[in-house]
C-alpha cells in the first residue's frame, strides 16, 4: 500500500537502491573473506615460506659442509684440501646469510614458542658441529691427519644431529603451510558458498523488487511506455478517438487520464465545430439580413427625401393658403361694406352677388385645398407621433411638437368644413339673391352679420395658417433630422455587414483549423456531443409604407 503511493522516482530509488545495498553487502562480504584469505596467504608468503626457505638454506649448507669437511680429511692433496676449506667457508658465509633475517622472523611478536625452540636446537647443534669442524680444519692444516680423522668421527653425529634439527623446523613449517594452505581453501570453499546464497538471495529479491516496480509502473501508467506514446502521438495528430482499453485501465493511471483528455478535447473540439456552424450559418444570416435593411435604408432615405421635398411644397402651399386667407378678409370686408352700401346701390347687387358668387366659388376650392392640406398635416403628425413613440425618450419633443400641429391640423379641418359650409350656403343664398332682390334690404342685416363672421373665420384661417407654417417648418427639421439619422443607421448597417462577413471568415477558418480533428463519429460511430445553443438570428420585416421609416428605425436599434 505504502509502495503504490509512492512516486515512480521513488520506487526507482528505492528499488536500485536496495539492489544496490544488496551489491554492497556481497561485496563486503566478499571483502571480509578475501581479506581473511589473503591474511592467511600473507602468513604462508611471508612467514611459513621464508622461514622453510631460510630452513632448507641451512640444511643445504650444513649438507654440503659435512661433505666438504670429509673431502678435507680424506683428499690426499693439500691443494683439494684448500678448496675444500675455501668451500667449508663460504658456505658457512652463506648459512650466516641466512641466519639473520631467520633470526628475526623466529623472534618477531607473535611467533610460536615451538618454532623457537626448533631455532635453539638447531644453533646448539650448530655450535657443536661449527666447533668440531674448525677443529678438524685446525689440524688438517697442522698436518696431523690422524687427529683430523679422529675428529671427524666425532663430527658425523654432530652433523647428523644437526642436519635433523634443521629437517624438523623443515618439517614443522610445511606443516604450517599445509595447515594455512588448507585454512584458505576451506575459507575459500566457505566463501563460495556464501557468496553463492548471498547471490542466489539479491537474485530473489532484486527479480521481486524489479517485478514490484515494473508492476506497480505498469499499472500506474496503465499501459507500456511505447502505447502511451502511441496515444500522445495520434492525439497529438488530431485522432481523438476513443482509446482502446482505456476501460480497462486503473483508475487515475496514465491512460485513463489520456483517455480523459481525449474525451474531454473530443468534447471541446465537437462543442467548437457545432459552434463554427452555428456562427457561418448566423453570420450568413445577419449577412443577409443587413444586406435586405441595407436596401430598405436606402429606401427610407429616398422617401424622407421625398416627405422633405413635399414638406417645402407644403410649406409654399400654406404660405399660399395665408395670402389667400388675406385676400378673403379684404373680400370679407368688401362685403360687409357693400352691404351697408346694399340699400343705396340695389341696382349693383345682382352684379356684386355675382362677384360674391365668384369669390365664394374660390373660397370653396381654396378651403377644400386647406381641407386636404389639413389633411395631409394630420396623417404626417400621425406618422411623426409613431416614430417619436418608437424613438423613445429622444423623440418625446417631437411628439409634443407633433401632437400640437395635429391639434392645429384638426382645427384647420374642422374651420374649413366650417368656411366651406358657410361658403356653400352664401353660394346658395347669392342665388337666391338674384331672385329675391326685392328682399335684399330686409335680410341686408343678416348678410352684414354673415359677412362679419367671415371675417373673424377667415382671422382665424390666417392665424392657424401661420401656426400650420411654423409647424410644418418643425416636422422639416425633424424628417432632416430622421435623414440623417437614416444615413447614420445605413453607415452601421454597412459596418454590421463587413463585420458579419468577417465573422464568417473567422469562422470559416476556425472550422477549418477544427477539422484536423478526428473524432469517433468521423470514423462512423456516434459520440454525444452537448448541443451548441445557436444565436438567434434576426428577423427583418418589411413595414407599411406609411410607416416604413419607424420601422427602420426599429431595425436599427435592435441591432
Amino acid at each position: 500500500m505504502f509502495f503504490s503511493r509512492m512516486t515512480v522516482a521513488a520506487r526507482l530509488y528505492a528499488g536500485f537502491g536496495l539492489i544496490l545495498a544488496l551489491l554492497v553487502a556481497l561485496t563486503g562480504i566478499a571483502l571480509v573473506k578475501v581479506n581473511r584469505i589473503d591474511q592467511a596467504l600473507r602468513a604462508n608468503n611471508d612467514i611459513h615460506v621464508q622461514v622453510q626457505r631460510y630452513a632448507i638454506n641451512f640444511r643445504g649448507s650444513a649438507h654440503d659442509r659435512s661433505i666438504a669437511v670429509r673431502d678435507v680429511v680424506l683428499s690426499p692433496s693439500p691443494a683439494e684440501r684448500e678448496k675444500e676449506i675455501a668451500t667449508i667457508a663460504a658456505l658457512a658465509d652463506f648459512y650466516a646469510q641466512s641466519a639473520a633475517p631467520l633470526e628475526k622472523l623466529i623472534t618477531r611478536t607473535g611467533a610460536a614458542p615451538e618454532l623457537g625452540q626448533l631455532y635453539a636446537d638447531i644453533r646448539s647443534a650448530e655450535s657443536k658441529a661449527v666447533a668440531t669442524t674448525r677443529a678438524i680444519v685446525a689440524q688438517v692444516q697442522a698436518g696431523d691427519t690422524a687427529a683430523a680423522q679422529t675428529l671427524w668421527t666425532q663430527a658425523k653425529p654432530q652433523y647428523v644431529q644437526w642436519l635433523a634439527t634443521i629437517n624438523k623446523l623443515i618439517d614443522y613449517k610445511e606443516a604450517r603451510i599445509q595447515s594455512t594452505n588448507q585454512g584458505a581453501m576451506d575459507e575459500a570453499s566457505g566463501f563460495l558458498g556464501v557468496m553463492f546464497s548471498a547471490l542466489l538471495l539479491a537474485l530473489v529479491l532484486s527479480v521481486a523488487v524489479a517485478w514490484n516496480v515494473a508492476r506497480s509502473i505498469v499499472r500506474q501508467l496503465g499501459a507500456e511506455p511505447a502505447a502511451l506514446a502511441d496515444v500522445a502521438s495520434h492525439v497529438a495528430q488530431g485522432d481523438l478517438q476513443p482509446v482502446a482499453g482505456a476501460a480497462l485501465a486503473q483508475p487515475g493511471s496514465v491512460l485513463a487520464s489520456l483517455a480523459a483528455m481525449q474525451a474531454s478535447l473530443a468534447r471541446v473540439v465537437g462543442q467548437v465545430r457545432q459552434a463554427s456552424n452555428a456562427v457561418t450559418v448566423g453570420s450568413e444570416e445577419i449577412a443577409g439580413g443587413n444586406a435586405g435593411l441595407l436596401q430598405r435604408t436606402e429606401e427610407q432615405a429616398s422617401n424622407l427625401q421625398q416627405a422633405a421635398a413635399s414638406m417645402e411644397q407644403m410649406t409654399a402651399s400654406v404660405r399660399n393658403n395665408a395670402g389667400s386667407a388675406r385676400q378673403a378678409t379684404q373680400v370679407a370686408a368688401s362685403a360687409s361694406e357693400a352691404a351697408h352700401k346694399g340699400g343705396a346701390v340695389v341696382a349693383q347687387v345682382v352684379s356684386t352677388m355675382e362677384e360674391i358668387s365668384a369669390s365664394s366659388h374660390k373660397m370653396a376650392d381654396i378651403i377644400g385645398v386647406i381641407d386636404s392640406i389639413a389633411f395631409q398635416t394630420n396623417i404626417l403628425a400621425l406618422n411623426a407621433a409613431v416614430e417619436a413613440a418608437r424613438a423613445g425618450e429622444q423623440g418625446r419633443g417631437f411628439a409634443v411638437v407633433a401632437s400640437e400641429v395635429r391639434a392645429l391640423a384638426q382645427r384647420s379641418a374642422n374651420a374649413a368644413k366650417e368656411i366651406k359650409g358657410l361658403i356653400d350656403g352664401s353660394v346658395a343664398k347669392v342665388e337666391q339673391g338674384a331672385r329675391l332682390v326685392g328682399d335684399a334690404g330686409a335680410t341686408m342685416t343678416d348678410i352684414v352679420e354673415q359677412a362679419q363672421r367671415v371675417a373673424g373665420l377667415i382671422a382665424e384661417i390666417s392665424n392657424a395658417t401661420a401656426e400650420q407654417t411654423e409647424g410644418i417648418a418643425q416636422v422639416g427639421g425633424a424628417v432632416a433630422h430622421l435623414d440623417r439619422a437614416t444615413q447614420q443607421n445605413a453607415a452601421m448597417v454597412e459596418q454590421s455587414a463587413a463585420a458579419a462577413q468577417t465573422l464568417k471568415q473567422q469562422a470559416a477558418e476556425l472550422a477549418e483549423v477544427v477539422s484536423v480533428f478526428r473524432l469517433a463519429h468521423d470514423a462512423g460511430e456516434r459520440a454525444p456531443v452537448p448541443a451548441v445553443r445557436r444565436t438567434p438570428s434576426v428577423a427583418l420585416h418589411a413595414a407599411p409604407s406609411a410607416l416604413r421609416l419607424s420601422g427602420t428605425r426599429a431595425a436599427s436599434v435592435s441591432y
